[in-house]
C-alpha cells in the first residue's frame, strides 16, 4: 500500500489571556495511512515542558469546524469571524486557544482531499480482516 503524507506549515497566534498573542507555526499533517485524521505539529518553544506537541483531531471535525462550532472533547474548532478559526486544545494542565487564517485551513483540508477523497476512507484490510473474523464467529 503506497503512502501519501500532506505536510502545510502555517501562521497562526496563541491567545493567552496573561501575554499577548503569541505567533506560531504549526504543521498541518494529514496521511492515507490514517485517513480520518489530521494532526497538528507545534514546535518546542510553544509547549509547557519545551517539547515538540502534536495533537490528532477527526479530519471531519476540522471541515464542520470551518462553518460552525464543532467538537465536544479535547479539541474544539469554531469560525471567528469570516476570515480566522479558534482551535481549543483542552488537556489536564488547561486549554490553548490557537487562531488560525480560514483559508489556509480550508486549503489544507482541500488538498487533503487530494490524497484521499472523503467518502472514500479506507482503515486498511487489518480492519477488514478483524471485522470479518468476528462475523465468522457470530
Amino acid at each position: 500500500m503506497h503512502v501519501t503524507t500532506l505536510e502545510q506549515t502555517v501562521r497562526a497566534r496563541l491567545i493567552t489571556s496573561d501575554h499577548p498573542e503569541l505567533p506560531v507555526r504549526p504543521t498541518l499533517r494529514y496521511s492515507s495511512a490514517e485517513p480520518f485524521a489530521v494532526h497538528i505539529d507545534f514546535p518546542a518553544h510553544v509547549s509547557a515542558d519545551g517539547e515538540g506537541v502534536t495533537w490528532m483531531f477527526g479530519r471531519a471535525l476540522l471541515e464542520e469546524g470551518l462553518g460552525r462550532p464543532a467538537g465536544e472533547g479535547d479539541v474544539r474548532i469554531r469560525p471567528d469571524g469570516w476570515a480566522r478559526t479558534l482551535v481549543e486544545f483542552h488537556s489536564p494542565l488547561g486549554v490553548a486557544v490557537i487562531r488560525f487564517g480560514t483559508a489556509a485551513l480550508r486549503r489544507f483540508l482541500l488538498r487533503s482531499y487530494a490524497v484521499v477523497e472523503p467518502g472514500t476512507e479506507d482503515l486498511g484490510p487489518e480492519l477488514d480482516q478483524g471485522l470479518a473474523a468476528l462475523l465468522d464467529e457470530v
